[in-house]
């Protein structure tokens, strides 16, 4: 433990005297240290009963007593002791350096009343002296294993709230929200019950990924908490007043690269489990080789198509029957002609300069979109149909 030992038998029964005669005075020496704890920091009060406390260092002071005169092979019980006190500590929440500076002023507290009581016997007090740097390893070792300790328990009970705080999100997101499970959520996550609240979902092949759950992300009015599902990750956003889904998709876009989906805003924690199904539906309108982040309130049209595969397989076959008999090339120009059209809110001069052919190319292969078709593209009900089998068309092969 130190240089410094006593070198006798002699010197070894001066030492055992010094601490049993110190041992005696044991009671006095837990109240002085108490007493100039709560004097140094009232929060020792607040956080451990006074009883306890007493009982804790009467126990402690008496192994560290002990250890100064035991043999240099025996169990270290002082460390023993300082890792379960430095555990509990953690546990408790007192802040570490509370729980260090009890170990130092007991040191102190101990080593001034050795030397005062051996103060009278020369001999003693010479062993005492050259046991000095010994004592004050022992003391640094103690305080040590305790904050090792400390931080260990520390840890484990940070990993344990955190999986706690991610099963109540769990349940949260999959519609589980009873009036306790919302409650101890809204305390857990820090969130207000009865907030505004979006859900973003992302599919793992993203370039980026979002900052993990433990680490919340705030920007722009809007706080995040990503959980990772199955095959995606599941983002919570808090949205603070005036904050609404075209500043979050602007946010999103630059930090969380697609393809994902943003449900519409909802009015509570209890409504996360229907936000995330819709988000789901709004990230499934996205083609497969799509990178962007969509909202489900500019994709409905799309939503009600991948909402419903059977019907989306029905009407693809109703309406788009003859162009599948076609060459998958000239099928393929057909379809974006009728989709570059749309974009270009059915002007054919605009469409002709996306598509780098004249206008009456695009007129043309409108007319036998209508003849393969049998609809016309003048009749609302007939391009509502045909918008919606374009649509099917496209994202039922990714459902």
């Amino acid at each position: 433990m130190g240089r410094h030992r006593p070198r006798t038998g002699d010197d070894w029964k001066l030492l055992a005297e010094a601490c049993t005669a110190l041992l005696e005075r044991l009671p006095e020496l837990v109240d002085e240290h108490l007493r100039e704890l709560h004097a140094y920091e009232p929060a020792y009060g607040r956080i451990v009963p006074y009883d306890q406390h007493w009982r804790e260092a009467h126990e402690a002071l008496r192994i560290g007593i002990e250890m100064i005169s035991a043999p240099r092979d025996s169990p270290r019980r002082d460390l023993e002791h300082a890792d379960e006190l430095g555990r509990r500590r953690a546990e408790q929440g007192m802040p570490l350096e509370l729980l260090v500076h009890a170990y130092r002023h007991a040191g102190h507290l101990v080593w001034e009343a050795l030397v005062e009581d051996a103060a009278a016997f020369p001999a003693r007090l010479a062993v005492l002296t050259q046991s000095a740097t010994m004592v004050w390893q022992a003391v640094d070792a103690q305080a040590d294993t305790a904050s090792e300790a400390y931080r260990a328990t520390e840890r484990e009970l940070r990993r344990r709230t955190d999986e706690q705080l991610q099963a109540l999100l769990d349940a949260l997101l999959q519609g589980r929200c009873s009036p306790e499970v919302t409650s101890r959520a809204a305390a857990g996550l820090d969130l207000p019950e009865h907030g505004r609240y979006a859900v973003v979902v992302l599919r793992h092949d993203r370039r980026e990924a979002p900052e993990p759950f433990h680490r919340r992300v705030q920007g722009a009015g809007a706080r995040f908490l990503w959980r990772m599902g199955a095959d995606c990750e599941i983002g919570v956003v808090s949205l603070a007043e005036g904050i609404g889904l075209d500043a979050l998709s602007e946010l999103l876009d630059g930090r969380c690269p697609g393809p994902g989906g943003i449900s519409p805003v909802v009015t509570g924690l209890a409504e996360l489990g229907r936000a995330r199904r819709l988000a789901e539906l709004a990230l499934r309108t996205s083609p497969p080789d799509s990178r962007q982040i969509v909202r489900l309130d500019r994709r409905m049209a799309g939503a009600l198509v991948v909402g419903q595969p059977e019907l989306a397989g029905l009407l693809v076959t109703d309406v788009l029957g003859g162009l599948l008999e076609l060459d998958p090339a000239d099928r393929a120009i057909l379809l974006e002609t009728l989709d570059v059209w749309l974009e270009c809110e059915g002007s054919a001069g605009r469409a002709a300069a996306r598509l780098y052919c004249h206008r009456n190319t695009v007129f043309n292969r409108l007319r036998r979109l209508e003849q393969l078709t049998s609809r016309s593209l003048s009749r609302p009900r007939d391009l509502t149909e045909m918008t919606l089998a374009l649509d099917a068309f496209r994202l039922t092969a990714s459902c």
